[in-house]
Formats: structure tokens, C-alpha cells, sequence
């Protein structure tokens, strides 16, 4: 026992001179890494205020652009938000003038005179202002006559043709049920408005075609082709119209009424300023055959006179010469016997005969 207890002692002094040796070491090292971190702080601290100066000049000029850059987007932002209310305010105003003019149109009076100003509008766009006779309020003459004395006839326009010929066209517009549709909020019910613009259309259709405005225009003397334009300001409206009724437009032309939006109209027009120019170009030249016969005999009756002129001429010359033969031979003779006794001293002049002719006309 006493010789275990003596070795278990020898070997904890070893353990702890080991121990000891170890954590001196470890102090050492603790010295040495504290004296380099204070070495590297200390480098590394002069090179920090060596490279400050740019760094804060670099952070300096970073800061001025951060703030220049929140200047604009306040800026911008005070712009964009004055564009919203202007364009709040633009819609606002929009609307009102919409609501304005949508009730202004549910008046008969008002649709009339601005199915009328489209139908003004659209002569004008197709070059056809001379042409056509805006004659609103204005009786055709011999209408009574035509519908045997039931009413008298009204159109809105009548397009001349080339070779005095007419066309009737008469403005609808049909826009009661089609604002209803177009405020409508449930379908179902937008459905039916429609359904009865696409009814009061086909009415107008008829009401037009019992006016028969071809035979009024005959009786009064001027023919026009069997047919009458109902025309529709605007392409939504027909448009519709015919989405419901499908046979809207075969139901119109059999019973002769075309139904013309402002495009079909001008295309219409364009196509009759075409034939008068035609029958302008036609006019013209026969114009032109006509003048050509004239100045042709007018030419005739000059040659004439200068043919006549012509021989008279000669004959003044050939008399000329002859008188001035007849001075030569027979006066003048005597003349120069006065210069040779002595009595005068100048030359008598003798006049030069004509030997020029006047040149005949070619045949």
C-alpha cells in the first residue's frame, strides 16, 4: 500500500508538472497572439485613415445623389399625382357632358337634327355638296300628288345623278332603346332593348318604303332609280340592330330601302361623283368636238379672206409696175431733157419696181 500510494503520487506530480509546462505554454502563446492582434489592429488602423479621406468623399457624393434622386421622385411623384387628378377631373367632366348629351338625345327633335348634321357631314367628306339638294323641311313638288293626297313628302336629301336622275335619302335615327341597352346593367334585360331597336329599326324601314319617294320624283318630272337610302349615323347602331334581326337588310331591300351607315353612305356618294365626272369628261369632249367644227370653219372663211387679200395684192403690184414702166417711158423721158439744157441740176429719182409676189395658201 504505502508503495502504490507513493507511485499513484509520483505519477499526479508528473501530471501536474505537465499541466503546468502546458498552461505556461499556453500563455506564452496567449502573449504572442495578443502582441500580433495589437499589431494588426495598429496596421490596420493606419491604413483605415490613410484610405478615410476617399471613402468619405466617395460616401459624400453618394449621399448628394441619394438626395438628388429622392428630389425627383418627389417630384415626379407630385407630377404624376397632379396628372391623376386632372384626369379624374377630365373624367368627371366627361361624364357629365355624356349624361348631357344621352338625355339630350332621348328627345326626338335633338336625334333628328343630329342624324341630320352626320348626314351633312358625310355629303361633305364624299365631295358631293354641289350635287345634292339638302332640302329638309322642303315638299317635293307633285308629292300629293304621288300618294294621292295623303301626306306630303319630306326628304332630307336628294342626290342628283348624272343624266337627271335623283336619289332620296331620309336620316333615322333609332336611339332610344339603344342607350336603354347601353345603361342596362343585367343582360337579360340589355337583350330586350336591343331586340327593340332591332323592332323600331324595321319600322322605320317600313314607314319609309310606304313614302315611295321614286314615284313622287317621277310625277314632278324627275326619274330616279325605284329605291330610297334610310340612312343610320352610326355603325354600332345597324350593327346591333342586325346581330338581332339577321334579316334585317334582305327585309329592307325587297322592299326597296337601302339601309346605309355613314361609311356605305360616302362610299355611295363617291361612287355618283365618280359618274359625273364621267359624264363631265363626256360633256367636254363633246364640248371640244363642237369647238373643233367651229374653228375649223372659221379657219375656212380666213384662208378665204387671205386668198382674196393675196390676189388684191398682186394686182396692186402688177398696176404698180405698170405705172411705174408707164413713168419711166413716157414721162420721165421728157423729164431728163430739162437736166440737159440745163436747167436743173439734180437726178430725177426713178422708183424701184416690185418683184415680190404674195404666196398662195396650200390646199
Amino acid at each position: 500500500m504505502p508503495v502504490l500510494l507513493l507511485v499513484i503520487g509520483i505519477a499526479f506530480g508528473a501530471l501536474l508538472g505537465v499541466l503546468w509546462e502546458r498552461s505556461r505554454r499556453l500563455a506564452v502563446s496567449s502573449e504572442a497572439m495578443d502582441h500580433s492582434a495589437d499589431r494588426l489592429l495598429a496596421l490596420a488602423g493606419a491604413q483605415f485613415d490613410a484610405a478615410g479621406r476617399p471613402i468619405n468623399e466617395s460616401l459624400s457624393r453618394l449621399d448628394d445623389r441619394l438626395r438628388e434622386l429622392e428630389r425627383g421622385r418627389a417630384a415626379s411623384q407630385a407630377a404624376l399625382a397632379q396628372q391623376i387628378d386632372d384626369v379624374r377631373d377630365a373624367a368627371g367632366a366627361l361624364g357629365t357632358q355624356t349624361a348631357a348629351l344621352v338625355t339630350a338625345l332621348r328627345r326626338p327633335e335633338v336625334r333628328g337634327q343630329w342624324g341630320e348634321m352626320h348626314l351633312r357631314r358625310a355629303v361633305e367628306l364624299a365631295g358631293m355638296v354641289d350635287r345634292c339638294d339638302f332640302q329638309t323641311q322642303t315638299v317635293l313638288p307633285g308629292s300629293a300628288a304621288a300618294t294621292g293626297g295623303e301626306g306630303l313628302l319630306r326628304p332630307d336629301l336628294v342626290v342628283r345623278l348624272a343624266g337627271d336622275k335623283y336619289v332620296v335619302v331620309d336620316a333615322k335615327t333609332p336611339l332610344a332603346a339603344y342607350l336603354d341597352a347601353a345603361e342596362a346593367t343585367d343582360e337579360t334585360e340589355r337583350q330586350q332593348f336591343l331586340v327593340s331597336h332591332a323592332k323600331h329599326l324595321r319600322t322605320h324601314v317600313d314607314q319609309l318604303a310606304s313614302k315611295a319617294y321614286w314615284r313622287a320624283l317621277g310625277a314632278s318630272g324627275r326619274p330616279t332609280p325605284e329605291f330610297v337610302v334610310l340612312f343610320v349615323p352610326g355603325e354600332a347602331f345597324l350593327s346591333q340592330a342586325v346581330d338581332i334581326d339577321a334579316e334585317l337588310l334582305e327585309y329592307a331591300a325587297a322592299r326597296r330601302v337601302v339601309v346605309a351607315t355613314p361609311t356605305t353612305l360616302i362610299a355611295l356618294l363617291r361612287t355618283v361623283a365618280y359618274a359625273w365626272t364621267q359624264d363631265t369628261l363626256a360633256a367636254n369632249a363633246r364640248e371640244v368636238f363642237e369647238l373643233g367644227r367651229e374653228l375649223y370653219g372659221r379657219l375656212n372663211t380666213m384662208s378665204g379672206h387671205f386668198d382674196r387679200v393675196g390676189r388684191g395684192l398682186n394686182s396692186a403690184v402688177a398696176a404698180y409696175n405698170q405705172s411705174v414702166g408707164s413713168l419711166e417711158t413716157r414721162v420721165l423721158v421728157t423729164a431728163r431733157r430739162l437736166n440737159e439744157l440745163g436747167l436743173v441740176d439734180e437726178e430725177l429719182t426713178v422708183p424701184a419696181q416690185v418683184e415680190v409676189q404674195t404666196r398662195a395658201l396650200a390646199d
